[in-house]
């Protein structure tokens, strides 16, 4: 762990021994009473902890928060539903990423099954999203959320709205203020290469089709939508793995890799 990080409801009660936060501070870090942590709350302020006290209760630790967490990247994912594991890690390494958002999908040749997943509804995603940031040291976590179908999705296009979130400074995601730009990661006929985009300062959405790509239909649909459908290279690629490249042009064409 790079940092600690509490959940709001967790400040004032001591941290179970058995909890992978107090294990580590204590059994790997070695730390003791008096000594001091890498601390945040989700979605608020960075700084430090100091341990209090260790009992058989838990740990007794305080905050001293003042550092702003880093800004999030203008940047929103939308992906068709992978499998439940890929989804778990996509959305670890995308909030390790610092994108603001992330939109998940189905699509006409992803599994239907995969919709069905609890990961979602379970506290999975947020355990997977925090883990995402801790490696970051960052303490804010990117919005997901999910439509039936990617037809529901660019219906809606949530990211013309302002979207709230608990877990985002003064209780809001970034809006998307600027007309962003509509790309699609597409291998098959593109008319471009996201490598060779050049954003001048606009945000990004970024659609990634699920294992089988894009069906002709939701070509169409995307192309009626505004997306221009944009290679991120020659080799066929996992959902996670086309997400994470796609991300990194894209920072990289943002100037957030300087």
């Amino acid at each position: 762990m790079n940092i600690i990080l509490f959940e709001p409801f967790e400040i004032g009660k001591p941290l179970s021994k058995r909890d992978e936060r107090a294990i580590h501070l204590l059994k790997v870090l070695r730390k003791q009473v008096g000594d001091t942590f890498e601390a945040g709350i989700v979605g608020g302020n960075l700084g430090t902890g100091l341990i209090e006290s260790i009992r058989l209760e838990g740990v007794g630790f305080s905050l001293n928060l003042r550092e702003k967490p880093p800004p999030r990247l203008p940047i929103c994912i939308g992906v068709g539903f992978p499998r439940p594991i890929q989804l778990r890690r996509l959305l670890r390494d995308l909030a390790n990423l610092g994108v603001d958002a992330i939109d998940v999908f189905g699509t006409d040749l992803s599994e239907k099954s995969y919709r069905d997943t609890r990961l979602l509804t379970d506290g999975g995603s947020h355990t997977a999203l925090v883990e995402g940031a801790v490696q970051a040291r960052d303490s804010r976590i990117p919005l997901v959320s999910a439509y039936e179908s990617i037809d529901g999705w660019l219906l809606e296009r949530p990211w013309e709205k302002e979207r709230s979130s608990p877990y985002s400074e003064s209780g809001k995601n970034r809006s998307l203020r600027i007309t962003p730009i509509l790309v699609a990661a597409d291998n098959v006929r593109p008319e471009a290469a996201l490598s060779r985009l050049n954003p001048l300062g606009r945000p990004l959405v970024i659609a990634v089709g699920s294992e089988r790509g894009w069906s002709d239909r939701e070509r169409a649909e995307l192309e009626n939508a505004g997306f221009v459908r944009h290679s991120i290279g020659k080799r066929a690629m996992r959902t996670e793995t086309a997400c994470v490249a796609a991300t990194i042009l894209a920072m990289e064409k943002l100037g957030e890799l300087e």
